[in-house]
C-alpha cells in the first residue's frame, strides 16, 4: 500500500449535482485512509499508455497510429460524417483521453478524405448531460458548432432490423456515414455480460427510448445483446457504417486505442480485453466480507468508479458476474429490471440479494437524473449534506430515496455514525482515483494478501471458462497486452 492516498476525480458542476464547493472533505481524506494501485495487485498486468508519462499525447498518437490501418477510402470529399460518441466515456479518467481520442478521428478523417465531420454525442436518463461535456471540453468550437448532445425523446428514425422496427435517433444518422466512437470497459455488465460489448450504443445511446427500453422493460436484460446486433447489422446502419474507434480500457487506465472497419473482430478484442483485465479486479473486490462504501464522484449513484469499476458492479459481486452458466442474471439487475413491487419486495422467490458485504454506504456525493430509489432500499444509506439529500427529494426519478436513507450534518459525522453501527474499519472509496483504489489501511491489507490468489484462479480457471461460454477461441488472448 501507498502512505499517500491516490488524487480522487475531480468533482463536476452539473445540474444533476449539487455545487461542488459544498463538499467540504473527500473520502480519501479521512484519517486512517491509504491507496493500492491495481498494478501492485496485479503486476502481469499491462502498461497503460494513459495515465502515462507522456500524458495526453499518447492518445493522440496511439489514435494516429491505429487510424492508419483503417481504410477511410469509402468516405469521399464533401460527404458528411458523425462520429458517435457516449455520455459514459466523458467520465472515464477526467474525460481527457475520451475527448482527445475523438479530436484526433476528427483530425485524421478530415485531413485523409476532406469529409465534413461532426459530433453526435448520446446519453441516457440525463438528456442535456453531453450538452454539458461538450461545453465543458469546447467540442463545440473544435467542430467548428457542428457538436451536438441526443437525448432518447429527439426525433426518431425506423430501422428495419430482422426482429422488426427498432427506433434510431436521427440526429445520429443524419450523415451519409457514422463512425463508432467508444470505450471497452465493462460498465453495465450486469446488463451485456461481456457479450457483444462493443455493439451495445446501438441499442442505447443512438436509439430512441422506446428501443432503449425494450430490454429495460420489456424484454429483459438480454435484450441488451440481441437488440444492438439487430440495429446495427441492419441495411440502413451498414450502409453508413465506416468504422468504429475503442478507448481499450483496464481498471487502471488506457492500454491502447483500436479501431477496425469490421465491427466483429473488434468486439472480441473488446470482450476479451474484459474478460482479462477487469475480471480479476472484480473477482477481487468478491473476497470482501464486510465493508462501509463511500460514494463521492460526480455520477449517478451507480455510476460512481472506484479502481476502474463502477458501484453496481460492486453491488454484484457476490456472484460472478462473467458466469454466464452460474448466474442468469446479476443481483443488481434484479432490482433495475422491474423484478420487484411498489414495496421493494422481489417478485421471485430466487431473487439473489445485493452484494451483502456491503454494511453501509456513506454519500458524500453522487448525481439525480437515474432511478436510484432500490440502491437506499437494499443498503443502509447516510446522505451526507441536506443540500444533497434536497436535491434527491426534488429530482422526479428519486422522489422516495430519501425514505430510506439518513442525513449527515458532515462527512465526519456520517462516518462516525457508520463504523459504530457496522462495527467494521474496512472502508472503499468510489472517487474515481485513476489507477487504484482509495481505502482504508485495513481493506488494503486484505486486498493485497487475496490478490496472488486471485490471480492465479482468473489465468488458470475462470477466463478459460467465460471465454469458452462466449464461444472465444483462446487464441484471440494472443492479441491482447
Amino acid at each position: 500500500m501507498r502512505n499517500e492516498i491516490i488524487q480522487p476525480a475531480r468533482l463536476r458542476q452539473s445540474q444533476y449535482g449539487i455545487d461542488p464547493a459544498l463538499v467540504k472533505k473527500r473520502g480519501a481524506e479521512l484519517p486512517g485512509m491509504t491507496s493500492v494501485l491495481i498494478t501492485d495487485l496485479f503486476p502481469d498486468l499491462p502498461r497503460t499508455i494513459f495515465p502515462g508519462k507522456d500524458g495526453i499525447a499518447t492518445i493522440r498518437r496511439d489514435t494516429e497510429a491505429t487510424l492508419a490501418k483503417v481504410d477511410l477510402s469509402h468516405i469521399q470529399k464533401g460527404q458528411t460524417v458523425n462520429i458517435l460518441t457516449s455520455h459514459h466515456g466523458f467520465t472515464i479518467l477526467g474525460g481527457e483521453p475520451y475527448v482527445e481520442m475523438i479530436k484526433t478521428i476528427k483530425d485524421v478523417v478530415t485531413s485523409r478524405t476532406g469529409a465534413q465531420v461532426r459530433l453526435r454525442s448520446g446519453v441516457g436518463l440525463r438528456f442535456r448531460e453531453t450538452e454539458e461535456y461538450i461545453k465543458t471540453f469546447k467540442l463545440d468550437e473544435y467542430f467548428d458548432g457542428q457538436a451536438m448532445g441526443m437525448a432518447p425523446i429527439d426525433r426518431g428514425i425506423p430501422i428495419e432490423t430482422e426482429i422488426g422496427t427498432l427506433y434510431g435517433l436521427h440526429k445520429a444518422y443524419d450523415a451519409d456515414w457514422v463512425i463508432h466512437a467508444h470505450n471497452s470497459d465493462v460498465r453495465e455488465v450486469h446488463f451485456h455480460r461481456q457479450v457483444d460489448r462493443a455493439f451495445k450504443p446501438f441499442g442505447m445511446s443512438y436509439a430512441r427510448i422506446e428501443t432503449r427500453s425494450t430490454y429495460h422493460q420489456n424484454m429483459g436484460p438480454r435484450g441488451a445483446n440481441f437488440v444492438a446486433r439487430a440495429i446495427f447489422n441492419s441495411k440502413f446502419v451498414q450502409s453508413k457504417f465506416a468504422f468504429a474507434c475503442f478507448l481499450m480500457m483496464s481498471p487502471h487506465g488506457v492500454v491502447s486505442v483500436d479501431a477496425d472497419n469490421s465491427l466483429e473482430p473488434l468486439d472480441q478484442r473488446v470482450n476479451v480485453t474484459g474478460l482479462k483485465y477487469y475480471g480479476k479486479v472484480l473477482t477481487l473486490l468478491g473476497e470482501i466480507d464486510k465493508c462501509i462504501a463511500i460514494l463521492d464522484f460526480s455520477c449517478p449513484v451507480c455510476y460512481v468508479f472506484a479502481g476502474g469499476v463502477i458501484y453496481a458492479n460492486f453491488l454484484g459481486v457476490n456472484k460472478d458476474l462473467f458466469d454466464l452458466d452460474g448466474v442468469p442474471l446479476a443481483p443488481y439487475t434484479w432490482y433495475t429490471e422491474a423484478f420487484y413491487d411498489h414495496k421493494g419486495k422481489a417478485m421471485l422467490a430466487d431473487t439473489p440479494p445485493v452484494n451483502p458485504a456491503i454494511k453501509m454506504v456513506v454519500q458524500n456525493n453522487a448525481w439525480v437524473g437515474y432511478p436510484s430509489k432500490f440502491f437506499s432500499e437494499k443498503v443502509p444509506t447516510v446522505v451526507v449534506g441536506h443540500e444533497q439529500a434536497e436535491l434527491f427529494n426534488m429530482d422526479s426519478q428519486n422522489l422516495r430515496y430519501m425514505e430510506t436513507a439518513v442525513v449527515a450534518e458532515s462527512l465526519e459525522g456520517a462516518m462516525e455514525f457508520a463504523h459504530k453501527v457496522t462495527e467494521t474499519d474496512n472502508v472503499i472509496v468510489f472517487d474515481g482515483a485513476p489507477g487504484g483504489f482509495n481505502l482504508s489501511i485495513s481493506l488494503a491489507k486484505k486486498l493485497e494478501k487475496a490478490a496472488p490468489r486471485v490471480n492465479e484462479r482468473v489465468e488458470k480457471e475462470l477466463l478459460p471458462m467465460w471465454m469458452k461460454q462466449r464461444g472465444i477461441d483462446l487464441q484471440v488472448l494472443k492479441q491482447i497486452p
